[in-house]
């Protein structure tokens, strides 16, 4: 079954949404310049009135490890979404200093940029298109031959999710798409998570059909 990760969450409405529909991942945005930007102490406050059932995933570029280990050990999130140009010594650090999975993201411009990516000793990679954040997807088909774990991100949205439920990935990660006049929508969410689960039940009945 293909996990869920919604991404960008900011208030007390989303947290119920996320809370009645149960995605496996949300994720609090702690990069500055994003609009989906969340100070700490709100990540905190609404950390605790998630569902202990999904793990929130923090989302930082070029932050401070000492910072994002912080932040883990006071169970502000469970686990870390690096975007900025943290090498492989900061994230074998966190992993080790937090004991939590990282996921190191991608991006995606050419086949060259995932074969670049594949030898990180991150957990999991997540690709996305451009900087992230700006809703628009890449050529999925690049993701062919793929072995590591990774969430597919950038552009997904209820229309597209066929297309990528059949590439393989280990999550999808949706912001915009679940999303109106650039708030996140219950309605959308619901939508968006009850599609992924009945076409990975149906992909995965299809996988599993004797010949």
């Amino acid at each position: 079954m293909t996990k869920i990760k919604i991404c960008g969450l900011t208030r007390q409405e989303d947290i119920e949404a996320v809370n009645r529909y149960l995605p496996d991942y949300i994720g609090f945005v702690f990069v500055s310049k994003s609009r989906r930007f969340l100070e700490p102490g709100r990540a905190a406050v609404l950390k605790e009135q998630l569902s202990p059932k999904i793990r929130a995933v923090g989302v930082f570029a070029n932050e401070d490890k000492e910072l994002i280990a912080d932040l883990i050990k006071q169970r502000v999130i469970d686990m870390a979404q690096l975007h900025g140009q943290e090498d492989e010594d900061e994230i074998r650090w966190i992993q080790a200093k937090t004991g939590q999975p990282v996921i190191k993201a991608v991006s995606v411009k050419g086949r060259p940029d995932l074969v670049r990516s594949v030898g990180s000793c991150a957990d999991f990679l997540l690709f996305d298109h451009g900087t992230g954040g700006t809703g628009n997807t890449f050529d999925w088909n690049l993701l062919s031959g793929c072995v590591k774990p990774y969430f597919l991100a950038g552009g997904v949205h209820i229309g597209n999710l066929p297309e990528a439920l059949s590439k393989g990935a280990y999550a999808v990660d949706i912001s915009s798409g679940v999303e109106t006049d650039g708030r996140k929508d219950a309605r959308k969410i619901e939508a968006v998570i009850n599609k992924i689960r009945a076409l990975s039940t149906d992909y995965v009945k299809v996988q599993n059909m004797p010949e």
